[in-house]
């Protein structure tokens, strides 16, 4: 098992993973495989599954520490989420999703990771979980809604610390499926930069996902 550029990201040939907390051994999130090195569990992190492992799987540098805050918007039903939480497992992941059914996979999935804080809410409207969330270092967003761009600003200005960083997940179709997947991504980094965020890395996700980019970003200061 070798260790990558990401504290509690590792590899073993061609494969990712992430370590397991000792009150999740043996619990997978979303049939995944697990290995034991030197006795320790690790988790195989598929990029297939999850496009923050197939950003890294690029070569996408991307800085998470150990006890990073960070604001998870579009946790779905926790895939990302956990092996995030594996990784920050002196940190906290506040994970933003909106619909019922997804909440109570991602519910099963904080329960056994107590580090990932689930909340019922809606991206779209930051100011409704001021309460909850405190600045965080890392704003992740992986959401299908056409305004991502405007969604990611908006949070971005309200949660990300002056040093923070920024992971962004374009869906191209979903913002408009007449345009070319390439077009949409330079549309939403326009965006991105006529709101003062800088733009440190993009990059479509094939093989690994089809008209999706990532999009890593300074904080709005």
């Amino acid at each position: 098992m070798q260790k990558t550029t990401i504290p509690g990201v590792y590899r073993q040939a061609d494969k990712l993973f992430t370590e397991v907390p000792t009150q999740a051994k043996g619990i997978p999130v979303y049939n995944e495989k697990f290995y034991t090195h030197k006795g320790k569990e690790y988790r195989s992190w598929n990029p297939y599954r999850s496009k923050l492992a197939a950003g890294i799987k690029k070569g996408i540098p991307i800085k998470i520490s150990l006890n990073s805050q960070i604001l998870y918007l579009g946790a779905a039903m926790g895939t990302t989420v956990s092996h995030i939480a594996d990784i920050v497992k002196d940190g906290v992941v506040y994970a933003i999703e909106h619909t019922p059914l997804a909440m109570s996979s991602l519910l099963k999935v904080s329960e056994v990771r107590k580090n990932i804080i689930p909340l019922l809410e809606d991206a779209n409207h930051p100011d409704r979980y001021a309460s909850l969330v405190n600045p965080v270092d890392i704003l992740y967003q992986d959401i299908s809604q056409r305004n991502q761009a405007d969604i990611y600003i908006r949070n971005a200005q309200r949660y990300l610390k002056d040093t923070g960083l920024g992971i962004l997940m374009v869906k191209a179709r979903s913002i408009d499926v007449a345009k070319k997947p390439a077009e949409v991504y330079k549309m939403v980094a326009k965006e991105l930069t006529k709101a003062g965020l800088k733009i440190h890395e993009m990059e479509g996700l094939l093989p690994y996902d089809k008209d999706h980019a990532i999009i890593v970003t300074s904080s709005i200061k």
